[in-house]
This record gives structure tokens, C-alpha cells and sequence, in this order.
């Protein structure tokens, strides 16, 4: 008799993860004129001068710039920015490779975004539907369609609000009650076991280590040949944080790949011998 598949989740960072740099580099900033640089550092400049969660500073002045330059910001707009978004290697055929590679061994391989990048322009690439969810900073629309407010933040603390609600299957996030119930470990729809974290960055270094803390796997990857980007991911890795610190690099046969998939292999094992226990 077959049983039922074995869940688990693959949740990522995306700007420096799945692609390179800030998404709105590409496209969005050029299109205001002026170079990524000066954008981000008036957004340091923004964030300070107002005590402004970063985050917020960056929406804010994405708005502001947009409208001052006659740029329109209508959810549509903010999508044609992320057609053609360059993605590191191998990340356009991961998802239905690892998901196949799970299915063969009874794991139902789910996929999130957790990013503090703009869920609107991730919808616009080429990979947004292969997300089980993407939890992603986002704007609020009047009723003529333009974007006027923030309608959801996500910075490096509240990204670890949405590992929980994967854990728990509490995925409306006006719901604050299903994600603050106490459920216990084993009804819970994707344990902290059967996660991976993927990320890069500062944002990312509360999930890396709450998932890591949980049982789950937490993974630095870095830009080959960026500037400090080994560096910054092997100081994850010599500090705790991760247990490992690779090249973003999505491959088949790498060493991504390679570690992915061996942790797939764990949970089917793990699961396996759980359901012949409970037998």
C-alpha cells in the first residue's frame, strides 16, 4: 500500500540568492536615473534622518522617486521590472528537478520565498510560479490601481514570522492567531527537520540560525568572483550560523545540488523510520 508523501520546504532569500544583487537594480532604479549606489545610500540617508525601518525607507522612496520621475506604479508596472531578471545558473530548471528528485523518494518538496525584496516584481520572473508562497515586501493599491502605502515589510526579524507559518500552515498573514498557537511538533503540516533555509546576507542571519537551532539546514551561498561575498558567507559558517557556505551555483551536480538533495535523502530516511515506529 503506497503512503502518503513526506512534506518538506525549501524556503529562500532572493536578491544575492536566486539572483544577483537587488532585484530593483535591474530595472526599477534605472528606469529613476540614477545609479543603484545613490539610490541605496539615500535609502541609508532616508532610514536615518526618519528612525525608519530600512525597508520601509526603500518602499518609501521607491514611491516618491517613481512619481517625481512620472514613472507609473501600478502592480503591472512593478512585474514588467522583474521579465527577464537574471537568475544565478542552474536556478531556472531547480525547482522541478528537486521536485522530482523528492518525489521519487516519497518527499513532496514545497518551495517559498522569504525575502525582504518586492513581491510584485518577483511575480514578474520567470520562476514566480513555482512557489508554494512567496512572502515578500509589498505595496497597498488605491482604487485606481497605483501603489500608495506599504501593505507588508519584511525585514531580517519578521523573516523568521514566516518560517513559522510555513512550519504551521498559517499562511494568511492577517491570521496572528494561528501562528501563535501552540501546536505541538508532531502535527505541525512542515517541521523545522524537514526545512532548508537558503539565503545570503544580513537579512538572512536570524533564519539561518532559527532554522539551524530547529534541526533544519540552513545554507550560506554566495556570488562566485563578488566581492566579498565568500568571505561574508564563511564568517556565517565559522560563527554558527549555517552549517555550510557555498557558491550560488543551482546546477545539477553541484555542490548545492549535491547538498540539497542528501538532506532530501534524510528525511525520507527519518520520516520512514518514524512511521515504522508509530507502526
Amino acid at each position: 500500500m503506497s503512503r502518503k508523501p513526506y512534506t518538506m520546504a525549501i524556503a529562500y532569500d532572493f536578491d544575492g540568492t536566486l539572483a544577483p544583487g537587488n532585484m530593483q537594480e535591474h530595472n526599477f532604479i534605472p528606469a529613476l536615473g540614477v545609479k543603484p549606489k545613490a539610490f541605496w545610500g539615500e535609502v541609508v540617508a532616508h532610514a536615518k534622518q526618519h528612525q525608519a525601518d530600512p525597508i520601509l525607507a526603500y518602499m518609501n522612496l521607491m514611491l516618491m522617486r517613481a512619481r517625481a520621475k512620472g514613472i507609473p506604479v501600478r502592480r503591472d508596472d512593478f512585474q514588467r521590472h522583474g521579465h527577464g531578471l537574471p537568475l544565478f545558473e542552474g536556478v531556472e530548471d531547480w525547482f522541478d528537478r528537486i521536485n522530482a528528485y523528492g518525489k521519487a523518494r516519497g518527499v513532496n518538496v514545497e518551495h517559498y520565498i522569504v525575502s525582504s525584496g518586492n513581491e510584485e516584481i518577483v511575480a514578474g520572473t520567470s520562476i514566480a510560479g513555482k512557489f508554494t508562497r512567496v512572502y515578500a515586501s509589498k505595496f497597498l493599491y488605491d482604487e485606481d490601481g497605483e501603489a500608495v502605502w506599504p501593505a507588508l515589510a519584511i525585514n531580517y526579524t519578521t523573516k523568521t514570522q514566516f518560517l513559522f507559518r510555513i512550519n504551521k500552515g498559517a499562511h494568511d498573514i492577517t491570521d496572528n492567531a494561528k501562528v501563535n498557537q501552540v501546536i505541538e511538533q508532531r502535527s505541525r503540516p512542515v517541521p523545522f527537520e524537514n526545512m532548508i533555509f537558503i539565503g545570503d546576507g544580513e537579512t538572512d542571519v536570524p533564519s539561518f540560525r532559527m532554522v539551524k537551532d530547529q534541526g533544519g539546514l540552513s545554507i550560506a551561498v554566495f556570488q562566485p568572483n563578488a566581492k566579498g561575498a565568500r568571505s561574508k558567507a564563511t564568517r556565517y559558517l565559522k560563527d554558527g550560523r549555517v552549517h555550510c557556505a557555498v557558491p550560488a551555483n543551482y546546477a545539477e551536480g553541484g555542490r548545492l545540488d549535491e547538498i540539497v538533495k542528501a538532506n532530501i535523502g534524510r528525511v525520507a530516511a527519518r520520516s520512514t523510520l518514524l512511521g515504522l515506529l508509530k507502526g
